[in-house]
This record gives structure tokens, sequence and C-alpha cells, in this order.
């Protein structure tokens, strides 16, 4: 309880503590408030700019994915055409195993030449010697893995027909499929092998020149 001071006293006290109070720097001033709204508006503003980020970044990165995809199905559909190509490559129509020699024949008289190979076309890569095939027959040979397709332009071998020895090579072609090398000359395969067992022979089409079709004969 106060004692001693007057009403007009006390009054003016009221008044002072309402004054002090309107200039006391801790509570909010307008330009204060008004300063926080607008950081507050530019804060909402800036929100959706980050989503638009997001958005963008999140479609940039289906687009790339949406390209790879792509790409690995062109791969894989060149896969299958060179698949296709090969499926629709020439067939054999008859198919065999032999063992097979080497010659060139070009008149020289090496290694038993014996002139120009009997179709009349000049000794050359991809020459083969059938004894009993058409001339011109068309032929797939593979060992090991590796295929040459020639053509029979001449006759042998002779004797060793007998023997099971159903075809002769060109030097080039027997050479290649033995180790994937090349001759030490068209008369030498530069190798100790003279033979090659087991090579796979397929017809892919019959010659129109004289011999006989079907499995090779012996000559003579």
């Amino acid at each position: 309880m106060l004692t001693g001071v007057t009403g007009a006293a006390l009054a003016g006290m009221l008044v002072g503590g309402v004054a002090a109070a309107s200039h006391d720097d801790s509570a909010p001033k307008p330009d204060r408030l008004l300063a926080q709204q607008q950081d507050m508006a530019a804060l909402k503003q800036k929100a959706p700019e980050k989503n638009t980020s997001s958005k963008t970044l999140a479609e940039s990165s289906s687009k790339s994915a949406s390209a790879d995809t792509k790409k690995a199905d062109t791969k894989a559909s060149a896969s299958k055409d060179a698949a296709k190509k090969a499926d629709t490559g020439p067939k054999a129509i008859l198919s065999g195993t032999t063992t097979a020699s080497y010659f060139w024949d070009d008149g020289s008289g090496i290694n038993g030449d014996t002139g120009a190979p009997a179709s009349g076309k000049p000794m050359q890569k991809g020459l083969f010697a059938s004894p009993s095939w058409p001339m011109n027959t068309k032929v797939r040979v593979t060992y090991h893995g590796r295929s040459i397709t020639g053509f029979i332009g001449d006759r042998g071998p002779g004797a060793p027909s007998h023997d099971g020895v159903m075809l002769d090579l060109d030097t080039y072609t027997f050479r290649y499929l033995l180790d994937g090398g090349k001759p030490d000359s068209k008369y030498d395969a530069g190798t100790g092998e003279g033979h090659l067992q087991g090579v796979k022979w397929e017809v892919l089409s019959w010659g129109s020149g004289a011999g006989t079709k079907g499995e090779p004969q012996p000559l003579g």
C-alpha cells in the first residue's frame, strides 16, 4: 500500500510509465515488422523455384535413362541382324570330314607339280583339288575354328586318295587352317605338317564341270 503519495502524483507516475514503455527498444517497430514480412514473402517465392529445379533434374535423368535404353535396344537389334545374316549364309548340301594335303600346280615341276590345273583356271588361293567332284564345285573347309571357301579346280590327290586323303588344298589355305599363318612360299607351307586330319568340308554348290556329285571317291 502506497503512503504519502497524492492522487495527482500517482497519475503522473502512470503516465510516465506508459511513455517509457512506448519508447522501449525491445518492442517491435513498424519498420522491423515490415522487413520480416518481406523476408517471409521472399522465402515463399523461392520454394516453388526449388521444386521446379528438382522437377527439371528428374526429367533430365529420365531422358538420359531413355537414351541409354534406346542405345541398348539398337545394339541388341544389330546383334540380331548379324545373327540373322549368318543364318541366311550359304547352306551345305553335303558335308563330311577328311584328311587334307596341300599343293601348288603352276607348271614349275616343284613338289610333283603336274602342270596347270585341270579346270583350265590358273593356280590361285582358294583353288582345291578333288579326286571326284565336278569342276567348279564350291566348297567350304573348316579346321580348328578357321574357315576358307574355295572351289574345285584340279584333280587330286592321286594315290593318297585311296588312303582317305580326299582334298588337296592350295598352300595358303592349308597354312591358314593349320595355325592362321602364311606359307614360306607358294610351294612350301613352312611347317613340318604335310597333312591335316579331321578337316571338315561342306559342299555349298555343285559345279557344272566334269566330275561326280556325292561323297568323294578315290581317283581312278
